[in-house]
């Protein structure tokens, strides 16, 4: 990092309050319905072609989550709410909340995934009344996992309902995490679903939320798989099998040590299958600013961390489905003492906040 660059960082953290948060600089408008209209997908909100919150957001509302006891009833009183329990939640539309889009974000572990099932719905079509569940998460019309690295059309992620009817389809998400968005017309409508969290045995794309060390592996399938957490950390590869390891006729393999940056070396020796390591803005990893490239075999634990400046850290494993990888790594969130340490990727200063330890 040039002494400019470090320079800002100094004189933003000097200025700022160093709480974890997940959103950049905190903007009146946090996170927006895209609309049909040259949108690939289709929701479909008139006459405004952005919607936005214009609550502020809560300093704990995506900090690291304290798990909450568990029951099974749940009235949700918030504009944005997340939860992470089972059980039936009901929503019903308030007088200082009329015509504004609210979101209900699920998270499990990242073993798991979310069931959403419809008890009732009452919002009329009228005045722009709409529900939408998402497979994924949505943030500053950025979507988690990317389109790119999704097992399901980006269309298909999205289901649209209004009126008063009852809602036969049960929704499972592909990933720990899910939202169910929502604009309520005017006072009185209301919706209520079922949450349950099943395990999922072969997880791909995985949203984390605290500080663990995770195994990211592509089970013999040809997949684009991520982490991500939503703070700027510091991230070690402990262990490494990316390219060497062949999904059929395996037999002993020796170790060729860590290959890095060298997405280019990787495919010189035929490898289509290698770990990114980055950095981004919002939660599009396709967007990502890349700090290192991996790929081979190693059960040694890299001598350095790469340090990622940005709002959303990210672990890409982009695989054939020639080989059988997995690669096991450290998050660890960087806080106000890791700017004296180089960073591998950094964001504008005005759009990372870090915890202050």
């Amino acid at each position: 990092m040039t002494s400019a660059v470090v320079l800002s960082f100094q004189t933003f953290f000097s200025a700022s309050v160093f709480a974890l948060v997940a959103v950049s600089g905190r903007p009146d408008g946090w996170t927006a319905l895209v609309p049909t209209s040259g949108a690939p997908f289709g929701v479909n909100f008139r006459p405004s072609s952005k919607l936005y919150f214009n609550r502020e957001i809560r300093d704990d509302f995506l900090s690291p989550p304290i798990r909450p006891k568990r029951i099974s009833e749940h009235h949700i009183e918030e504009c944005m709410h997340m939860a992470s329990e089972e059980g039936e939640f009901y929503y019903k539309g308030k007088i200082h909340l009329e015509g504004k889009v609210c979101g209900i974000y699920f998270f499990g572990e990242p073993d798991q995934v979310i069931e959403i099932t419809f008890n009732y719905l009452d919002v009329s079509c009228e005045n722009g009344g709409l529900v939408v569940v998402v497979d994924g998460w949505e943030l500053n019309g950025e979507i988690f996992p990317n389109p790119d690295d999704h097992p399901r059309a980006l269309k298909s992620r999205f289901n649209e309902f209004c009126g008063k009817k009852k809602i036969k389809e049960t929704f499972v998400s592909s990933q720990n995490v899910a939202l169910i968005q929502h604009r309520m017309p005017f006072r009185g409508a209301s919706f209520s679903f079922n949450v349950k969290i099943v395990r999922n045995p072969t997880p791909c794309n995985v949203l984390v939320q605290l500080d663990e060390t995770y195994t990211l592996r592509n089970y013999d399938r040809r997949s684009n798989c991520s982490l991500s957490s939503l703070f700027p950390a510091s991230v070690r590869v402990l262990a490494l099998n990316v390219g060497i390891t062949p999904t059929r006729e395996r037999g002993i393999e020796f170790e060729t040590g860590t290959f890095h940056k060298v997405r280019t070396e990787c495919q010189k020796r035929g490898l289509g299958d290698y770990v990114q390591i980055g950095g981004s803005f919002g939660l599009d990893s396709s967007n990502m600013k890349v700090a290192d490239s991996l790929c081979g075999l190693n059960s040694k634990s890299g001598k350095y961390s790469e340090y990622i400046a940005c709002d959303t850290t990210t672990v890409r494993l982009v695989s054939s489905g020639a080989f059988d990888n997995s690669v096991t790594v450290s998050f660890s969130k960087l806080t106000k003492n890791d700017i004296t340490n180089y960073m591998s990727v950094a964001c504008l200063p005005d759009e990372v906040t870090l915890e202050m330890k």
